[in-house]
């Protein structure tokens, strides 16, 4: 955190390139998405943390008098993993003092995992002013990763090659998902730079943990336990007869949508006539509910230290999801499902399902699948939070 000689000192230093100045939030707020990717993008590698200063005049330093509240503080730092930069910028927000006035201040630190994108495109600054970075900014931003050892998502998997990743599902769905149109007009990029830029590989191009996951053909070959096992019995123990098996494998996209055609198959719905206009249909389980159990199981779980698959066991009175890995960073028992209490062992997979419209807004899949049961009368799931495993149990509806 900055002193107050410090920030007055940035405040009246118009020349500097790592601070920038906003009148306000609300009608700059597109700007400062930008400034904070910029930031994070930390094109001339200086390695200095970036600052935003909310509430003081560009042109003088001065102050505006800004009425900085508790709901403002929460405003800005929702910009970190609200889905429009990626992968999440690491941003610090606070309230500060400038000549006796309030003030917002953001830092924002060099990321490791450039290049970061504002809604599909890599903003950077260039001297004075941001712009939108060309084909050989993004490389350079794309090879400064080769020395960072990230999170396991991140990491190449040697002896694999781009081969093995299925590159017709790349150019057809997440390329048009994860850059901007224009940018894709103008791109003049190999596939191999293509895929290091959106953190699928290496800028050797080889395919990391993620791009495996993602866009793996047989994810299996060096991740045994990437896949989803589905089992539905007749009865409430495991040793009841099975009604349906399946294993589920392949690109990451692929898997997510044969589990949802496999839940909407599996749900029984009850029609009930009440001699009103309309039928009342009243599933015994909530397909939004288990969508989001299910996606939070494939992206949380642990690829790294466990052979153990994704396991789904559908009984008669209940669904049991069971994946290995506890609750990862910051999550804990007693933040868990609450605001500010989610963390992301697979921040890259997260990311991609996200841009895949796969994931809608980050950290919400409990509180969703909570508020999902309720609606539909079944009890709220009960979560089983172990250091090595996580599951969920939903009851059927009564």
């Amino acid at each position: 955190m900055l002193t107050e000689q410090e920030i007055a000192s940035l405040a009246a230093d118009l020349e500097s390139f790592r601070v920038e100045r906003k009148q306000s939030f609300t009608s700059a707020k597109s700007a400062i998405e930008e400034v904070i990717c910029a930031f994070a993008n930390d094109l001339p590698g200086m390695g200095e943390t970036g600052v935003l200063l909310i509430g003081v005049h560009d042109k003088t330093g001065e102050p505006t008098g800004l009425e900085v509240t508790d709901q403002l503080l929460q405003q800005i730092t929702g910009i970190r993993s609200d889905g429009a930069i990626l992968p999440f910028p690491v941003m610090h927000v606070y309230k500060a003092t400038l000549a006796g006035k309030d003030i917002v201040v953001v830092e924002v630190q060099p990321s490791h995992e450039p290049p970061v994108r504002l809604r599909g495109r890599v903003r950077i600054r260039v001297g004075p002013r941001r712009d939108t970075a060309t084909r050989d900014e993004e490389r350079i931003l794309t090879e400064r990763r080769r020395n960072w050892d990230g999170p396991f998502d991140q990491r190449p998997i040697r002896g694999s090659t781009l081969d093995e990743l299925d590159l017709k599902l790349f150019e057809r769905e997440f390329l048009p998902s994860a850059v901007a149109p224009e940018v894709l007009r103008e791109n003049g990029r190999s596939i191999p730079e293509q895929l290091a830029a959106l953190h699928l590989a290496s800028p050797d191009a080889v395919p990391n943990v993620a791009g495996l996951l993602i866009l793996g053909r047989e994810p299996t070959t060096y991740l045994p336990g990437a896949y989803v096992q589905f089992l539905r019995v007749d009865g409430t123990e495991l040793t009841d007869p099975i009604v349906d098996r399946k294993e589920l494998s392949g690109p990451l996209p692929e898997v997510l949508r044969r589990m949802d055609e496999i839940t909407s198959a599996h749900i029984h719905v009850a029609t009930a006539v009440t001699g009103g206009p309309v039928e009342r249909r009243s599933p015994d389980y909530p397909m939004a509910a288990l969508q989001q159990l299910l996606r939070n199981a494939a992206i949380h779980r642990n690829y790294e230290t466990s052979n153990a698959p994704l396991q789904w066991y559908w009984f008669s009175d209940r669904i049991e999801i069971h994946n290995p890995g506890g609750l990862f960073g910051r999550a804990t028992p007693q933040t868990f499902g609450k605001p500010g209490g989610n963390d992301y062992r697979n921040p890259t997979v997260a990311a991609a399902l996200y841009q895949l419209g796969f994931v809608q807004r980050f950290g919400m899949g409990v509180p969703l699948a909570r508020k999902a049961c309720k609606d539909n009368g079944n009890p709220e799931p009960e979560f089983i939070l172990e250091p090595s495993t996580f599951g969920v149990i939903v009851k059927a509806r009564a």
